[in-house]
């Protein structure tokens, strides 16, 4: 009796809990510097840094980087009315500039495996990669640390289009 006691006093504060933040106009997910707010009906900035068939980006600077992650990074953008802006570069520079704000996301074919997730938050794996060795590990983007809404909205965009 006192364990149901309990339980039901835990779910019933909970609730109370989540209906008192929601009247605060708070939300879980949350993005601390708002970024699934300001990407949505703006300019999604994505680093990119070259891993066929993941990502291929030509030297001409007036080319748009092609391949499987740029078509659902594309498809993620139009699903938020978000025009795109591409910078191409190495993943250390891309996730330095993502951690300053600079990028909003940083796509190339990055495993879970990378040591970048001190610095940025991969999402789930969506894709599976062949390694070298013959074994398969998850294909991951990295977004900014603490941007939850942007990265869950991201996460379910994949759960729905990716292969």
């Amino acid at each position: 009796m006192v364990r149901s006691m309990r339980r039901l006093v835990g779910a019933s504060g909970i609730a109370a809990l989540a209906l008192a933040l929601a009247g605060c106009g708070l939300t879980v997910p949350s993005d601390p510097d708002g970024t699934l707010e300001t990407v949505s009906g703006g300019v999604l900035a994505v680093g990119v840094t070259p891993n066929p068939p993941f990502t291929e980006t030509d030297d001409a600077d007036d080319e748009e980087p092609s391949g499987t992650e740029v078509t659902l990074v594309e498809s993620f953008a139009a699903s938020i009315d978000a025009e795109l802006s591409w910078t191409v570069g190495s993943e250390e520079d891309l996730v330095r500039q993502l951690e300053e704000g600079d990028l909003d996301l940083v796509i190339g074919g990055i495993t879970e495996q990378t040591p970048w997730a001190a610095h940025a938050a991969p999402t789930r794996a969506y894709a599976q990669a062949l390694q070298p060795d013959g074994s398969t590990t998850g294909v991951v983007m990295l977004t900014p640390m603490g941007e939850n809404a942007f990265l869950a909205a991201l996460e379910q965009h994949l759960d729905e289009a990716a292969p």
